[in-house]
């Protein structure tokens, strides 16, 4: 039987990309506009035609020209930023990032794929245009328009496996099915209760107990093991990485943002610190008000974590050690196998920095952005092959289902 072919927009360092190699498919084409992503992406899927192109560029005679329609999926994430809840409390409808879902359907418009599949964010659910119009509403007209039934599902990625709490929107349209309920979790959630007797969430510890704990001033990227895997997700993380592990490399602190870290315990944050170790205001000495109750939360060791942001890097504590996660710490919690490479610098300078200064040359997604982006390969692997046995189900004679 042949791979099903996917094509990857808005593909960033390629988390819907493994999880759609990790279902059997082929990922001929991706699409992306950073250069530090494309090099992850180029490194990791050595298959893929990887595409570094603005999307709002590419006019309908460049796709197909391109790209050979009628693949099996389309799939990606647009940008969400616009309509997250974890950015500025204050959202503009006219946010740029905001019509890229439109760039999105005029590539499925173009292409023809038997399916496609958008990954956003909650808020995405609620969101409007800037005419008032639900995002949601449009997105599924439009699929319609062009023949395509859309099912909505809303899913937690702690429930599937990923060491992370973490709420996105799968938006899966289809010539090939009608609407399809979403899959069933493979874990009970987070807390006491069993959800049909299935594995309990999977913690942090299950996710980074087992890398090296490297401390505040260590310098190498690269790292050997210093232990054993202790459990089926770690086994699952180490399949094919040797016996190094990369990107992880912990950030440098401050001896005051040091001894602030270890104030705080496992479930506290930033805002909970004393007067005396809390940040002070640029260019005076008093403590800033600002305390952001995301930063520098310590998370718990037997618990599922936070949801991984593009900001990650200042969100989180390590539960034992007094820094914030490495890169790989981060990619472990979003699912992203060791052997997984991500290319360019850990982080950058801030992109309103850069851009006030002009610098625009500069701005690339960081390490800790691009994981902190990324669609978690094995939430992605669940959606995909749940919609993949719905597409074997219609092609099957009805002779050959077999029974219980």
């Amino acid at each position: 039987m042949p791979r099903p072919i996917f094509i990857d927009l808005f593909a960033g360092a390629g988390g819907f990309s493994l999880g759609a190699e990790w279902c059997g498919g082929k990922v001929t084409h991706a699409l992306e506009v950073d250069d530090w992503a494309c090099q992850t992406l180029a490194r990791n899927h050595p298959e893929t035609e990887v595409l570094k192109s603005d999307i709002r560029s590419r006019t309908t005679s460049w796709i197909r020209r391109h790209i050979p329609k009628h693949p099996d999926f389309v799939i990606g994430g647009p940008p969400c930023q616009g309509f997250s809840h974890a950015g500025p409390a204050k959202k503009d409808p006219k946010d740029p990032r905001n019509s890229l879902f439109r760039e999105f359907l005029r590539f499925v418009r173009a292409l023809e794929p038997g399916t496609a599949i958008i990954e956003n964010v909650p808020g995405l659910l609620r969101a409007k245009t800037a005419s008032g119009l639900p995002v949601s509403v449009v997105i599924t007209d439009e699929f319609a328009k062009l023949g395509y039934s859309t099912s909505i599902w809303e899913l937690d990625a702690h429930l599937y496996g990923v060491p992370q709490i973490r709420r996105r929107v799968f938006f899966v349209a289809s010539q090939e099915f009608g609407e399809l309920p979403a899959p069933k979790p493979t874990h009970s959630p987070e807390g006491p209760s069993s959800l049909f007797h299935l594995p309990p969430a999977r913690t942090v510890r299950d996710a980074i107990s087992d890398l090296p704990l490297v401390d505040v001033g260590g310098d190498a990227d690269a790292q050997p093991y210093g232990s054993s895997a202790q459990n089926e997700y770690q086994r699952l993380m180490r399949r094919m990485a040797g016996r190094i592990v990369r990107n992880h490399q912990p950030m440098n602190h401050t001896p005051r943002l040091i001894a602030r870290f270890k104030t705080i315990r496992p479930g506290q944050s930033q805002s909970d610190v004393s007067s005396e170790h809390a940040p002070r205001a640029r260019l005076r000495h008093e403590s800033s008000p600002a305390a952001y109750d995301q930063n520098n939360r310590r998370m718990h060791w037997d618990r599922p974590c936070h949801t991984i942001a593009a900001s990650f890097y200042a969100n989180f504590l390590h539960p034992e050690l007094h820094r914030n996660f490495t890169p790989r710490e981060g990619a472990r919690i979003q699912s992203f196998p060791d052997h997984y490479v991500f290319e360019g610098k850990p982080t950058v300078v801030s992109a309103k920095l850069l851009a006030r200064e002009g610098r625009h040359a500069e701005k690339h997604l960081s390490q800790y952005n691009q994981i902190g982006n990324a669609v978690p390969p094995l939430l992605a692997q669940h959606v995909i092959s749940h919609v993949l046995a719905a597409k074997n189900r219609r092609h099957t004679p009805a002779g050959l289902v077999a029974t219980a």
